[in-house]
This record gives C-alpha cells, structure tokens and sequence, in this order.
C-alpha cells in the first residue's frame, strides 16, 4: 500500500527492482511461484472484463502483469506521472484512490478528512486485492512522516487495516524527515504518526531521509581515489562505482531519462524492500518468513521499530565482488557499521534487543554467517536476557545487480535518540501553539499532547532496557 508522494515513488522503484531481479533468476518468460508472490498475471484482451489467469503448475505464459497494490494520494499528479511512466502497466484504475487539493502538510487533514472521506473506498481496494491472495500473510504500507497524506491518511489505513485483518501482519516502511526540512509543520506530523504506528504497526522500519542524503553522498564522493585502498593496487586513481546506484543511460530510441535528486535515495531504501522479501519471492537453504521477523525481533508489544542497514553499498567499479572468506567477513563488518545504516543512528553504541541477518547470494553457506556472528557478537551490547537473539535467513537468488548483500534488522536502544529529538521538535512548536490552529480545526488539541507523551514514553522504556543491568543471583549453599 503506497502512501503519498513519498510512498509512491518509493513503491514504484521496489517494483522496478522486483521486476528485475525476477528477470535475472528466471530466463524463461513465464508466470512462476515466484513471480506470484508480487504480481498477478491478467488476460486483457477483454478490456472491460480481465480475466485473471491462475498460477498452475508455475509454466504458464506471462501475459499482463499487474502488481498486488494499493496506491493513495491526494495530489493526483504523481500518480498520473506514476501510470504515465514505464511501469504504469502494473496498475489499474481499481488500485488508485486519488483527489486533486491534497492535504496541505496536515496530519490532521489526511487522518481526520480524508480518512473518513475515503474511507471505505480504500478498504474496498485492499480487500479486493486481498482476495486474489492464496495465503495473504502480511500488508506493508509506504509511507514519508513528514508530510499531510502520508502520514495522516496513511496511519488512518493503517488503523482500518487493524480493524478489518486483526489477524495479518501489518509492517510499515516509515520515512523520517530530515532536521533541515522544509516542511515547518512536519515535527507535528511526525509525532502524531508515530503514536498512531505504535498502537497499530507490528513492525516498523524507519528511514532518515538525512541518511539516504549520506549514503549517497558518501558514494559520489569517491568516484576518483587517488590513493589506493587496497593492497598491491599502487597509487593509481581509481573510480569508486555503486553496487546499488544505477542512472539511466542514453539509448538510441529514447533520450536520457531525467534524473531526481530523489532517484538514488529511493534506489537505497527500496533494496530494503527487496532483501526485506527475498525469501517470499526466491528459493534459500534457510529461508525467513516474514511473520518471523516480528516474532523473533520484536520481544514487546511497543517496541518493534527495527533499525536496518544494507552492505555492500559501494565497490571499486573496476572489480568484480567475489565471493570469498575476506570479501564476506568485510560486508558482515560494514553491515554492523554506522555508514551503512540507513538512519543517522549507530547502533553498535547502544543496546542490541535482538538482530536479524538476511543473507543473499550464490555460495554463502550457513556456516559463513554464525562465523561472522561468533566474530561480531564481541564487539556488540546485547541485553542479558538474549544473549543469542539472532535470527538469520539464507536466500540463493542475489539482489539485482550484484551477486550477493546483506540486509542486518536490529531492535536496538539507540533509536530512543531519534524518538527525543522528534519530541523536541515538536515541543518547541507547541509550547507556543504555533500552527496549532490548523490542526484544531479538524481534532482535539488534546491528542496532540497525548501524542507527545506517547512518543516520549516510548524512548523513556528504550532508555530503562539499555540502562538495565543484569541480575546476580545468589546460588544457594548446602547446609552440610
């Protein structure tokens, strides 16, 4: 379910990235399980009335595929530059909601108004996309904070959803402004959304728009090295390449695609997605359900925001990755490190509450990844009470573009910096009720305030875990 602005162009790129990972493992043009997870295969040939063509035996022929989403916006330009686009076959008039006025960077406008004015407009689109599922086993909703629709519409569909498929698994890809942003009211917007996600999310994986600005930054930075990096290789200058970031090239029918300062940020978070799905999609020796991850991440209710990072996310153009002991050792480390979150945090500072490693690539074994988490668990603060609170998962097929990455989920303390911060923000505004009017006009000034005691709570209980220390108990003596 893609959300806004934000969760549209970010939905869109995860689905330029499935399609062509799907077209790397599979040479053959055919409508597989794999293939089916994602996308349905339609007839339509009978415009008014296509017909949906099952999965079979996993060898029928492609025909027209169409993803298994719901797009929402207010502003009807970006869907209609979404259905204008290249990949504006995947979707029909029945997944659209849309209007024309948008929600002004109003949380309340999209929750309150428009919530309830597309109300059952939305459920009706979910629950017909539902219905083509053969086991539906979870909704992931795309989604920015920091504006109006996003945030307010999208935390109101995500409360529907709770109401509707109590059972199903809800996740959130939630993304966080930056402290430069230029939406004054997105503090406001934030914390009201986030409150909203804590009772209603079973998981959710924030993104820093400032640490996509970072990561990419970081790798257009290092396209000339004049001094080498690596053993044996001399002084010569050397280009840094992306194994993520991929620009359109110039062909001879079509002129250079435009490029948004956007394009590459969204590149980075939808890999997440990908590796997040990988096991849902692809064969592995040890593959993760996605209902697993909140089983074995999430050890309370409340606290279930996974922080994630992505390695490898930058190589020397001019050589290949290898998969070898050295090679793999070194994604592992950089997994744990700080310039491959994908938030400003570094989580190898603060408490571990539990962590997951999804593995990708033609000859990682197992034993390859419990030997990296013998040789970082040193190195890391675990609580005491899970001490051994990893979860892994193996996938053979490699991401697209490169042959293999490593996606680490850690519930970790060190988000309760993120939390304060956002409570700051939203605490200087408030204190003097600035723009509170715009909001008053569609909610209680009250919720505001329990918002923020929500959200201040949360990093409150973050804070008392990492500030725990463990019991010592004394081992009774014999009498004799």
């Amino acid at each position: 379910i893609q959300v806004g602005q934000c969760g549209l162009q970010l939905g869109t790129r995860f689905w330029d990235l499935a399609l062509k990972e799907h077209a790397a493992y599979s040479k053959d043009p055919v409508y597989d399980d794999a293939l089916s997870s994602f996308f349905h295969n339609v007839d339509m040939r009978e415009s008014k009335n296509p017909r949906r063509i099952p999965l079979g035996d996993g060898r029928g022929k492609i025909r027209s595929l169409k993803a298994r989403s719901v797009l929402v916006d207010m502003e009807e330009g970006v869907i209609n530059k979404v259905l204008k686009g290249p990949l504006g076959e995947l979707f029909t008039e029945h997944q659209l909601i849309k209007d024309v006025s948008g929600s002004g960077n109003n949380w309340a406008h999209g929750h309150c108004e428009y919530g309830r004015k597309y109300s059952s407009h939305i459920l009706e689109a979910v629950r017909r996309e539902a219905e083509t599922c053969d086991s539906l086993q979870s909704f992931f909703l795309m989604h920015s904070l920091g504006g109006g629709t996003g945030s307010g519409l999208g935390t109101h569909i995500l409360g529907q959803l709770a109401d509707e498929f109590p059972d199903v698994y809800r996740f959130t890809t939630a993304v966080f402004p930056s402290e430069d942003d230029d939406v004054i009211t997105s503090p406001y917007n934030s914390v009201l959304s986030l409150n909203e996600l804590i009772e209603h999310a079973d998981c959710i994986l924030p993104i820093e728009n400032q640490a996509l600005i970072n990561i990419c930054s970081r790798i257009s930075t290092r396209k000339d090295i004049t001094q080498s990096q690596s053993r044996g290789l001399g002084k010569v200058p050397r280009k840094y390449g992306s194994t993520i970031l991929h620009k359109p090239k110039k062909s001879k029918k079509h002129k250079e695609e435009k490029y948004k300062a956007f394009d590459d940020m969204n590149t980075v978070a939808a890999n997440l997605l990908c590796n997040l799905t990988c096991s849902m999609r692809f064969e592995g020796n040890l593959n993760v359900d996605l209902n697993e991850i909140t089983m074995n991440l999430v050890p309370f209710p409340r606290l279930k925001l996974l922080l994630s990072s992505i390695a490898p996310l930058a190589t020397l153009a001019d050589k290949k990755l290898a998969v070898g002991a050295r090679s793999l050792d070194q994604m592992f480390t950089n997994a744990f490190s700080g310039e491959c979150q994908l938030t400003t945090l570094n989580p190898r500072s603060s408490t571990y509450l539990a962590c997951g490693l999804i593995v990708r690539g033609k000859g990682v074994e197992v034993s390859d990844i419990n030997r990296n988490i013998d040789r970082m668990k040193p190195k890391l603060k675990l609580v005491p009470w899970n001490q051994d609170g990893f979860k892994i998962g193996l996938c053979a097929a490699p991401p697209a573009h490169q042959p293999y990455s490593t996606l680490c989920l850690a519930n970790n303390c060190a988000i309760k910096d993120v939390l304060n911060n956002l409570g700051d923000r939203f605490n200087k505004l408030y204190r003097v009720r600035a723009h509170v009017h715009h909001y008053t006009e569609y909610m209680d000034i009250k919720d505001m305030s329990k918002a923020l005691r929500n959200v201040y709570d949360l990093a409150k209980r973050y804070e008392e875990i990492e500030k725990a220390k463990p019991r010592i108990r004394k081992r009774l003596k014999p009498l004799i």
